[in-house]
C-alpha cells in the first residue's frame, strides 16, 4: 500500500476525531464507506452528533457540500431542481438543486414522504438525475450522506427497501461514554470547530483510494467464506429475506476498505466480520419472534457461520 496514502486515511481519520470525541470506530467505517464508493446512512437519535459528522467528513475530504432539511412539505424538484422561464433569455433555464454537489447531506431522511425520498434513488444508484426528460450528470466523486431518527419518532416515514439497499452502510453513533462527554462540555462549538478544519485529502487523492481498494486481494478462501454468510442470510433460519447479490458486493468492496484502511492489500476474513453487521444489518429483516435487532441479529449468524 501507498504509504502517503497511509498517512493521509490516518490523518483523517485523526482529525474528524477531533470533532466526533470517542467514535473512532464508527469514524473508520465512514471513511470505509467513502472510499468503497458507497452512500452513508447514520441513524440515531437528535443531538448526537449525525448532521457534524457528515459536515466534517466532507470538509475534511475537501469536496463540495449541500445540505437539505428533508421535511414532510419537501418535494422533489426542492432537491433535484427546475426549469423557470427567464424572460430576458425567452427561454426555460434550469436552476440546479443542492443534489448536484459532491456530498449531499440529506437530514432526517425520514420526515420526507415517499415521493421525495424515491427522488434520490437514481441520483444514488447511477449519478445522474432526469429533468424535464433530460439527463443530467452529478458531480464525481458524489455521495448521499443522509441521517434518520428512529422510526418510532413522530413524523417519521420507514425508508422503502429499495433505498435502503442504495446505502452501502447504516451506523449509529449511540451517546458519548463519560470522558468523551466531559470533553465535549468542556470544549467550544463544534460546528464552529467544523468551519476551522482544513481538508486533508483533494477529491483527486479520494478517487485514488477508491482505486486503491480496487486493487485490494479477496483470495478464493475469503470469497467462500463471504459466499457462506451471504448464504445463510438466505437461509430462512435467520431472516426473513437474504442478501442480494449487490450487497453482496458493496459487503465485499466494504471489507476491502477497512483492509485498507488498516494498511493491508488482502481482505481477511476479520475484515468481513468487522464490517458485514455496518454493511448488511439494514437490508435485513429479523425472523418474527427472533428476540433480536437486526445487528444483533447479524452479529449472531456471524459467531454460527464456521470459517471453511
Amino acid at each position: 500500500m501507498d504509504a502517503a496514502l497511509s498517512r493521509q486515511l490516518d490523518a483523517l481519520v485523526d482529525q474528524i476525531s477531533t470533532i466526533i470525541v470517542g467514535k473512532r470506530a464508527q469514524i473508520r467505517d465512514c471513511v470505509a464507506c467513502v472510499m468503497a464508493g458507497g452512500h452513508l446512512l447514520i441513524e440515531d437519535v437528535p443531538g448526537v452528533g449525525k448532521t457534524t459528522l457528515a459536515h466534517a467528513l466532507s470538509v475534511s475530504l475537501g469536496l463540495r457540500f449541500s445540505r437539505i432539511q428533508f421535511t414532510a412539505d419537501l418535494m422533489p424538484s426542492d432537491l433535484i431542481g427546475v426549469s423557470i422561464y427567464e424572460r430576458n433569455r425567452e427561454a426555460f433555464v434550469f436552476h440546479p438543486g443542492p443534489v448536484f454537489a459532491q456530498v449531499l447531506l440529506a437530514d432526517e431522511i425520514n420526515r420526507a414522504g415517499p415521493k421525495t425520498q424515491s427522488a434520490l434513488l437514481e441520483a444514488m444508484e447511477e449519478q445522474q438525475v432526469t429533468v424535464e426528460g433530460e439527463t443530467r450528470a452529478l458531480p464525481r466523486p458524489f455521495f448521499v450522506i443522509a441521517t434518520q431518527n428512529p422510526s418510532d419518532q413522530l413524523g417519521t416515514y420507514p425508508l422503502p427497501e429499495s433505498q435502503l439497499d442504495r446505502f452501502l452502510m447504516c451506523i449509529t453513533l449511540g451517546y458519548p461514554d463519560h470522558d468523551s462527554e466531559r470533553a465535549l462540555l468542556a470544549g467550544g462549538d463544534r460546528r464552529e470547530a467544523v468551519q476551522a478544519l482544513a481538508p486533508v485529502m483533494t477529491p483527486d487523492d479520494l478517487l485514488a483510494a477508491q482505486r486503491a481498494v480496487l486493487a485490494v486481494h479477496a483470495g478464493p478462501a475469503l470469497l467462500d467464506y463471504l459466499q457462506l454468510l451471504i448464504a445463510a442470510t438466505r437461509s430462512g433460519q435467520w431472516f426473513t429475506e437474504g442478501l442480494s447479490p449487490r450487497a453482496g458486493i458493496a459487503v465485499l468492496r466494504a471489507a476491502k476498505a477497512r483492509a485498507l484502511l488498516d494498511r493491508r492489500g488482502h481482505v481477511a476474513p476479520d475484515d468481513v466480520q468487522a464490517i458485514l453487521p455496518q454493511a448488511a444489518a439494514h437490508r435485513l429483516l429479523p425472523l418474527a419472534g427472533a428476540g433480536r435487532g437486526r445487528l444483533e441479529q447479524v452479529r449472531a449468524m456471524i459467531e454460527a457461520v464456521p470459517l471453511p
